[in-house]
């Protein structure tokens, strides 16, 4: 007899009751993703994001209506699930609502050693469609229950209404509503708070320094890092490489420990310095994604504050010779820089890049993103610190492969980071016609040579890094 599968799902609502509603601009950040959805459409569900509760590994057993409920006070308690997004008059804005009723896809899972496979399926299925941004809440939620009780919670978020971190402080506080029937203290501000103090006179000068930081940046960097399409674009046009790699994780852990930056700092620059040299700049720019939670009334709101920043390196600030390590302190002041002047009036943004188009002849734009989806707050590295022999020998047991391809993003380069046990996963999805699948693979293995190699004490020569993109473009055997 085979395992037994999962029924059909079923539909349940709850019901939920804010304090309030009301109009106002979109903040910032969510302007921001706006922007990000009009470019990508109707691709955009790329941007969804999917959470898992698991709800059976400890704790008292919860019914399905007990999660409901639980649900309903989610949505209380955090206004940016009850914020719809609409247009009017040309100009889009958020909307909240005060009450309404959510849909809750239920499904049965007889098998408790296949709950999690069937909530991974379901994240995968609620992820896979773009919201109706106007006309339905930014939250899809399902259970999977086994034996009378709900093994996994599934939400799935419109990025209008939260960002990776708001995501996580939804999965805690579900948590706590679902063990202890209380979340705490309600948060301290809301996204239309925000988005009425962001439009506001002191706002608008915050913003006005973020952009002047970007200006400066502009003038110092090529256009755009990856200028020439190389090659025909394949079908579909995006691919994503992933690495995953214990040596590289042991390996960023040593490289931040020895020169004094954080692991974040090291994989930023390392990135950067390969995208300059597969086109020969001197001078690098990369866009990475800023949290914009150090303010402590942002640091548990449920809304979308990440933003682009803009990190400028220049290659030869060590002087001729350098090595990759180098440069880390350049690297690490440049990053300080860029996360502090990445909250901006992306229409603003926009009237920049507008302007330094008709000054440059040309548009200027990276194209090149990085977002480090870690946590902040990291442990140090091992003690005592890995030797040449452990690293190469991790290095032998890395992954390389192709898992996905897109139609259509908004970028040429756009790095994730993130943790898979014990090891990093990066992926880089790329517009082929920029970088084949071939330079995918030759930056993937490029930044982990390097870094490795730099652990080690054979970091390369900044000079020498196009060769090195050269050699990691086979594939290993």
């Amino acid at each position: 007899m085979g395992p037994r599968t999962a029924a059909a799902p079923t539909t349940i609502t709850v019901d939920f009751c804010g304090e309030r509603s009301g109009r106002a601009p979109l903040t910032w950040g969510q302007r921001a993703i706006w922007h990000a959805i009009g470019r990508t459409a109707p691709n955009d569900h790329y941007f969804n994001i999917g959470r898992i509760l698991p709800l059976a590994d400890r704790g008292r057993p919860a019914t399905v209506a007990e999660v409901a409920q639980a649900l309903a006070r989610l949505m209380e308690r955090h206004e940016a699930l009850r914020t719809k997004v609409s247009v009017t008059d040309g100009e889009p804005g958020q909307q909240l609502v005060a009450a309404g009723r959510l849909p809750i896809t239920v499904v049965d899972a007889p098998d408790p050693d296949r709950a999690a496979d069937t909530a991974q399926r379901l994240v995968d299925e609620l992820s896979a469609t773009r919201f109706d941004y106007a006309g339905r809440l930014p939250l899809r939620a399902a259970l999977v229950s086994s034996g009378g009780r709900v093994t996994h919670a599934v939400l799935v978020l419109c990025h209008l209404a939260a960002d990776g971190h708001g995501a996580e402080v939804l999965v805690r506080d579900l948590r706590l509503l679902v063990r202890r029937g209380s979340a705490g203290h309600t948060p301290t501000t809301t996204p239309m708070d925000l988005a009425r103090a962001q439009h506001g006179d002191a706002g608008a000068g915050r913003g006005a320094v973020a952009l002047a930081h970007w200006e400066s940046g502009y003038r110092a960097a090529p256009p755009t890092m990856f200028p020439e399409q190389v090659a025909a674009p394949r079908s579909p046009r995006f691919w994503t490489g992933r690495i995953v790699s214990t040596a590289l994780a042991r390996a960023v852990d040593t490289v931040a420990f020895t020169h004094r930056v954080s692991g974040s700092t090291v994989l930023l620059a390392a990135s950067a310095a390969l995208a300059a040299a597969a086109n020969g700049h001197r001078t690098a720019a990369v866009m990475p994604i800023a949290a914009n939670r150090t303010a402590p009334a942002h640091r548990d709101l449920v809304s979308t504050l990440s933003q682009d920043g803009l990190f400028v390196l220049d290659l030869d600030a060590a002087g001729g010779g350098a090595a990759f390590t180098d440069l880390l302190p350049f690297a690490y002041r440049a990053a300080l820089r860029a996360y502090r002047a990445a909250a901006y009036d992306p229409v603003e943004w926009d009237r920049l890049g507008a302007r330094m188009r008709t000054e440059r002849g040309a548009e200027v734009h990276p194209y090149c993103c990085f977002n480090d989806m870690r946590l902040v707050e990291r442990p140090g590295p091992a003690d005592p610190l890995p030797g040449a022999d452990e690293l190469r020998a991790a290095q032998r047991e890395t992954r390389f492969g192709f898992p996905a391809t897109q139609d259509k993003v908004a970028c040429r380069y756009c790095l994730h980071i993130t943790e898979q046990g014990g090891a990093l996963a990066v992926a880089l999805t790329a517009d082929t016609a920029y970088l084949p699948p071939d330079s995918i693979r030759a930056q993937l293995q490029a930044m982990e040579e390097l870094i490795v190699a730099s652990a080690v004490g054979e970091g390369p020569a900044v000079a020498a890094l196009p060769d090195l993109l050269a050699e990691s473009g086979r594939e290993r055997p």
